[in-house]
């Protein structure tokens, strides 16, 4: 240390005039934004890879935290009405369908209609750009089987797009009852979905408000007693929408279902006053 220089620094601050309160909260900023400058960089020189390793890791907000919470559900109703936007309505769906048939590739085989990579490119282009993600050469060699003229059938293709918007839409029909954002349904979360789901089942009709809780727990832990073997008390909703359950489910809502089907499916109106 320079002596010095110190001393002559000193000697000089108590001759001159006394600051003024703005002028100390400047160099009080001044030094605080040096030092803190110096500590960061040093520490980046203990390990470069800190600069380089993006963040991975958000805490919840506590039960205290009200306004984190009120923060963190806002986002996440923002964030699932875009992903929600982002999917092919009824129009669309039409629109593809008409383009599709618009540029089937002969000859036919029976009454099949096929398209070759070409014409499924040309149709991926004119779709707009919420079907771009289903025109890629991934999906074709994925649908193409036998074909001698090396092509894949309209049909196939268009149930594989439905398919694929009707997951997407589930998911994000189930991620609104993810209270915590983390991707599991809790076993109140499930119930809470499924009650509110009845009025859009047809097939449930029939029931008595009295028996809804009785519905809602027995429909529960048919989920919960296959895909939480381990008892956590939470579902992946991943794993929800992989299993046949949620198709059984969302079966009831075909008006026209026999009486056969009925009976075999577990979550029908017949199935649950067999159990009660």
């Amino acid at each position: 240390m320079d002596w010095k220089r110190s001393l002559r620094n000193r000697l000089a601050a108590r001759c001159a005039p006394k600051k003024s309160e703005q002028e100390l909260k400047d160099e009080e900023m001044e030094l605080f934004t040096k030092y803190y400058v110096e500590w960061k960089g040093g520490r980046a020189s203990v390990s470069t890879s800190y600069a380089n390793i993006p963040r991975f890791y958000y805490r919840l907000p506590a039960e205290d935290e009200v306004l984190l919470q009120k923060l963190r559900e806002e986002s996440r109703a923002v964030f699932l009405q875009r992903k929600s936007r982002e999917l092919l309505d009824n129009e669309e769906l039409q629109n593809l369908w008409f383009l599709l048939d618009k540029h089937q590739t002969s000859p036919m085989i029976g009454e099949e209609a096929m398209i070759n990579y070409e014409n499924f490119l040309k149709v991926g282009e004119k779709a707009g750009p919420k079907c771009k993600q289903f025109f890629t050469a991934k999906i074709f060699a994925k649908l193409l089987h036998n074909d001698p003229y090396g092509r894949i059938s309209i049909m196939q293709f268009f149930n594989y797009v439905m398919r694929k918007v009707w997951l997407h839409q589930t998911r994000i029909g189930l991620s609104l009852y993810d209270v915590a954002g983390q991707g599991y349904l809790r076993e109140s979360d499930l119930e809470n979905y499924i009650l509110e789901l009845i009025p859009t089942l047809p097939q449930l009709d029939g029931l008595e408000k009295s028996f809804y809780s009785f519905y809602v727990c027995t429909a529960v832990r048919k989920f919960f007693f296959f895909l939480d073997p381990l008892r956590t008390g939470k579902i992946k909703i991943q794993d929800i929408l992989a299993c046949s359950f949620l198709d059984d489910l969302l079966e009831l809502r075909d008006e026209e279902l026999s009486k056969e089907s009925q009976e075999t499916n577990w979550f029908s109106a017949p199935s649950a006053l067999r159990v009660y």
